[in-house]
This record gives C-alpha cells, structure tokens and sequence, in this order.
C-alpha cells in the first residue's frame, strides 16, 4: 500500500544499539515510502504519538503531531512559536507575537500611498480535524461599510499539519466579490523571522549557500548606495570583515524558487520553504524574487513587484471580482543527530522538495477553491523552429519554456499577475507536456533559447477537467525580415553572455567569486566609469568580442559628487555595398530597463530626431539588485538604404537619462538583418 502522510502509514525505526542515531528526515506528502523518523517510544503506543492532536484556547490553537508543534494566535491566525527538536520555539521570542510568522501585504487605492497589512484574521475555523490531519481556517472579511483604510480583499489563511510530517502547509484563498472598489496589490507574502542565536547558514542552491552575517553586524555595518546593501564593519564574525551584504543577492528565478533557508549547527536543524508549484505566483517562470536573507528570514513570494515593476502588480478595476489560491507550501524541518554534517539538512530539504513536486496536487487541502488532479488537464505538443534565412528545414525548440497563461497577448505572460500560470521545458526535440493544469481558458506562450522574440498560439487552449490535449507539431517562426549581416549577444533573454566585470575589491560577496552568476555582486555599475574613462563603450563587428567588450550594462557616467551623465555607445560596421531602395532592419532586444529612454542615430550621432527611440521605459530595477535581467522588450527598427553607406557606418546607442547610478538598459541581443529580398532558403 502507497505511503501517505496523510493517511494510514507505517513507520520505520531504525534501532542502533541501545543509541537512537536517526534522522528527523520525515516525508511530508504523498505517494512516497516511509523513512526514518526520530522516536524515543517503542511498542504500541509509538504509533499514537505520531498522530495529530489540536488543542484550542481563547487567545491561541496550537497543532501537535509528536514531532512538532505549531502555535497560532486566535483568531489573527499569526504563527507564534514553532516547536521542534527540543528547541522550544524556533522563531525569534524577541519578536513581538506579531512578528514572527505572517502573511502580510502591500497594497493602495488607485491614486493613493501604499498600505501595509499584515492579514490579522478575525474569524478562526477548524476545517478539519482527526488523527491523521488539521486543518485551520483564519478568515478576515471585507464590508462595503468599511472605510478606506481597509483592503477590500477577503482572506482566507489555512494551516495544515499531517501525521507523521515534519512540518506544517500554509495556503491562502484571496477573494473579491463583484462590486467592489478597486485596489492594487503589489506584494503579497508569508515570512518567518527565526532565532538569530540558532540559524547562521543559509542555503539556496548547491552553489549559493553561506554563513550569514546578523542583523546587528547589518546594524553596524556601512550603509552603501541604498538601504538593502551594507558593508560590514567590526561584524561579530571577524571572517565577515569587508563583506558586502544585500538581501537582493540572493534572489531566484521563479523557476528555481523550489527550496532555500536555514541550518542551525547547535541543535543541528533545517528551517526550510519548500514551494512544489509555481502555478500560483505571478508573471511566469524567469520572474526573479526574494528568498531568504539575514534577519534570519524566510520567505514565500507570492506576488511582487521586484525585477519587473509596478506592471506586475494586481491591478483591480471597480467591481472586478476575483479568486486565488496562493500555495500550499510546506515549511519543513529537519535535523541530524549529533555528530552528523549538518549540511545533510540541505540535501534532504532538496530530497523532500523533489518528493512534493511528484506529489503536486496535493490531495489534502479541504477547499472547493484548491483543485485535485481529477479536476484538471494536460496538454502535450512539439514546439519547432522555422528561421527561412538559417535553414529550409525546421530545428527542435531546445528546452525552450513553454507555458499556460490567461488570453493576452504575445509575451504577456511575463506580466501576467492574477491568473495562474503552468509551465514545462521542452526536451532536446521540443516535445513537451503541461500537466495538472486547473480548468480554464489559456494561451500557449514559449520562449525558446536562442532564439530571438516569442511564441504564441493564435488559438486558445480550453482545459477541462480530466482531459489530455494533443496539439501535435507547432512551428514557431521567429521575427525576421532579412539574412543576419552582423549580431552581438545571445538571445536568451539575458545579459549574462556580456562582459561582467570583476567587483571592487572593498565591496566584495566572497560567495560571487568564481561563480556563474558573478553579476550578483554589488556595486558592478560603478565598474564602468573605471573601465570607460576616456570615452563610452565603442565596439567593432568582426573584431570585438561580446564576452569581453560589450559592457553587461548600459548605464550612466559617474562624474563624481553624486553627478551622473548619460552615456553613448557605438557600434562600428562595415557594408561592401548598400542595396538602394531597401530596407535593412535592426532587431534590438532589451534583457532590462529602468527608467531610461535609449535613441538609436546612424551614422550621425546628433541627428534629431533620431531614426528611433523607445520613450522612457522600465521600473526593473535589475541593475542595482543584481539581476542581469527584467522584463523582455524585442524592438524592430526600420533602416532605409539612404541612411546606410556603403563601407564604414555607425550606430550610436543613447541612453539618454542620467539623473542616477542605476539609469540604463541591458541589451540582451542586437542583430543588423539585409533587404528581405535575398537568401532565404524558402525562395530556393
């Protein structure tokens, strides 16, 4: 019989001696064996103190399953202690009880300053309640009497615990009924702030993890360019001396946003978010967010408008209803016996985060609103690429991301905010399967590396329930006009081919060092009035290299006392001969902007107006977070023949705001394509 956390399961003990040397390395999902849990009784009665028990009091409701137990203030449905291991509460007890565990929230009517609200429920439910499982209900309504001062939003905050689980489910259901106000949410999350004196290393990834600093090192520490980075100064930790720290560091992709969060050596314990969907957070798989950071803090991002902007906030018209259920997640514990590496935590985080990917969607959750397996689809197809100026022959999507997201259209699912979203990597062919997509309406987006702009279906995907969609062989035939006479990047969304420069040797992370992702240290956009003292970037096709000369950022000159200029670059080309009475066209795809404005000139670079200009764009903010991309924008740009010389010509590229450090743009891939008339291998 299948092993399931929630159900009837055995338990396997594993006895050494008269010495219980076993792992707290429970299973917390379904469709899994069982492992060896830590249990001091033996018999019969071992069985009984693994199951769940739920005790109710006026101010606060604690769930006990034998290996942990959760305390939840009553009714605000706040998470007041977590006790595990013998560690009596593992969040931070210097904390008020407000200020431990919480959903909370940033949001404002239109046309007035932001609000916080940290959820506080008013009405406690139990939805469920037996030996196996709890589940708890924290409710806060919305009247039309209210004033404006309230978000007019109902919320509903769940809470389960499973037998025989080390950890605990948190899932909230957000509601607008029709008729109400509109409202913006631009952040919507669950935090947990843990004991500072257990919880120094944090882990991300197999190759970003660390010894942290504390908050009073941050405390002591040197502010830099704004409030997030700090250099350490004098830190409890003399190793940490001279370190940069900036909670923007450590973000992820959506797409790897699986597990991150703490170990404590002294107990050994995990503290870890465990997230198996991305269905429920916003603007698809490359959208980068927070994780955790020093405090220590963990987080669960749901909506935010980091790396993107106010765009990929919840924007609600007046009268707009709306559903949707952000999570579960599972924050998952864990420990090892004394003596063991307390880095085995880290790989049995990943071990338990792999079990509840398999086993998504959960069959627990006891909501309406939260759909089972039975209650969704799948869809299943062969992305190919037809580029007529690269081969008369189609070639396989490699990996590309393909996805489901709400009718919108080409690329909107970057921006995408209230819907859910369901995403798959296409094999080395480009077959792909999307499952366990909820009922809906849906566009089929894809974004293939390698290659430039991005692919829509031009019909809808309609899922129902229990259905298996097969739409066979899809070609993708991506923006083209002409042959490519030049090109510089890669066009994987990015800008991490470009040169990334090493950091200032004061302002250093150790963790970047040697690392891919080295454009994660601070301070990098300061490299480039180093580097370019004399004069702006100037690269020549044919002799320059972009791993080495083009610049990861365009950003602005630094003058000196807090004075920055706008900044050209130059692109020098060759043409043997210019076809007349043509069209050339300039493909320029942009991996981020913030607040900037970048004209394109040819070969006169103060002609007015210029040949193009993308108006002010972007509130990324990529640059100073370390981000090395934001939001996608592929521009096409018209070149008559008349403005081209036959031999040398320029391209001058201007951002042309430089009221700040972090103004500019990162290019993700530039190409210069002849008249559509020649060479392609369809008019063969």
């Amino acid at each position: 019989m299948e092993n399931r956390c929630w159900g009837n399961r055995g338990l396997a003990i594993l006895f050494l001696g008269f010495a219980f040397q076993l792992f707290f390395l429970t299973e917390c999902s379904v469709k899994t064996p069982a492992r060896k849990i830590l249990s001091k009784t033996t018999g019969k009665d071992s069985l009984s103190a693994y199951r769940v028990k739920l005790y109710v009091h006026d101010q606060q409701v604690m769930m006990d399953n034998g290996i942990l137990k959760v305390t939840l203030s009553n009714p605000d449905g706040l998470v007041t202690a977590i006790q595990f291991n013998g560690v009596h509460n593992l969040l931070d007890t210097q904390n008020e009880e407000n200020n431990r565990g919480y959903w909370d929230i940033n949001w404002n009517m239109p046309g007035y300053p932001d609000n916080y609200d940290r959820l506080v429920g008013t009405k406690f439910r139990v939805i469920m309640e037996n030996e196996d499982q709890v589940e708890l209900s924290f409710t806060t309504t919305w009247k039309p009497s209210t004033d404006d001062s309230a978000l007019p939003l109902n919320v509903d905050k769940r809470f389960i615990m499973l037998s025989n689980c080390s950890g605990f489910y948190a899932y909230g259901i957000f509601e607008r009924e029709e008729g109400w106000p509109g409202a913006v949410v631009n952040q919507a999350r669950i935090a947990f702030k843990l004991q500072k004196n257990l919880f120094g290393y944090m882990a991300l990834s197999d190759d970003r993890q660390r010894v942290m600093p504390s908050p009073e090192d941050r405390e002591m520490g040197q502010p830099l360019a704004y409030k997030e980075a700090v250099l350490l100064k004098s830190p409890t930790n003399s190793d940490l001396e001279g370190e940069v720290d900036d909670k923007y560091q450590y973000s992820i992709e959506n797409k790897d946003n699986r597990v991150h969060g703490w170990i404590s050596s002294d107990p050994p314990v995990g503290f870890w978010m465990i997230t198996p969907s991305n269905e429920f957070r916003t603007a698809g798989p490359l959208k980068q967010d927070l994780t955790s950071h020093v405090g220590p803090i963990t987080l669960s991002m749901f909506v935010s408008t980091h790396y993107a902007g106010e765009v990929v906030g919840m924007r609600f018209q007046d009268g707009e209803p709306w559903k949707k259920v952000f999570g579960p997640v599972l924050v998952y514990l864990n420990s090892v016996s004394a003596g063991d590496i307390p880095l085995n935590l880290w790989e049995d985080a990943k071990q338990q985060m792999s079990i509840e990917v398999e086993s998504w969607p959960y069959d627990f959750p006891h909501s309406e609103d939260f759909h089972s397996s039975n209650q969704r689809g799948t869809v299943r197809g062969q992305l190919v690429v037809h580029d007529r100026y690269i081969s008369a022959e189609n070639s396989s999507a490699k990996h590309a991301y393909v996805g489901l997201a709400a009718p919108g259209e080409i690329g909107s699912w970057q921006t995408e905010n209230k819907a859910y979203q369901f995403w798959t990597e296409s094999d080395n062919k480009g077959y792909f399967s999307i499952e366990h997509v909820r009922a809906g309406d849906y566009n089929l987006h894809a974004s293939v590396p390698g290659v430039i702009g991005d692919y829509k279906l031009d019909v809808n995907v309609t899922i129902t329930p229990g259905c298996e969609i097969e739409l066979g062989s899809l070609v993708y035939e991506p923006p083209r006009d002409g042959p490519t006479l030049w090109e510089i990047g890669v066009p994987d969304r990015t800008a991490k081919e470009f040169y990334v420069p090493d950091p200032d040797p004061m302002l250093i992370n150790p963790l970047y060092i040697n690392h891919t992702d080295k454009f994660r240290q601070y301070g990098l956009w300061e490299r480039y009035s180093d580097l370019y003292k004399d004069g702006d970037l100037v690269y020549i096709v044919g002799v320059d290299d972009y791993r080495k000369d083009w610049f990861f950022a365009h950003v602005t000159r630094n003058l000196g006392n807090k004075t920055y200029v706008a900044t050209t670059w130059q692109i020098l080309f060759e043409l043997d001969i210019v076809k007349q009475n043509s069209i050339y066209v300039l493909r320029l795809a942009l991996a981020s902007a913030t607040d900037s404005e970048l004209q394109v000139r040819l070969n006169d670079e103060f002609a007015n107006p210029a040949l193009f200009s993308t108006g002010r764009i972007g509130k990324d903010n990529a640059i100073a977070r370390h981000g090395i991309h934001g939001l996608y924008r592929l521009y096409s740009i018209e070149i008559p023949s008349s403005q081209l010389n036959d031999g040398s010509n320029i391209i001058f590229l201007r951002q042309s705001r430089g009221q700040s450090p972090f103004q500019g743009v990162m290019y993700d891939y530039i190409r210069l394509e002849g008249p559509s008339d020649s060479n392609s291998f369809d008019k063969h």
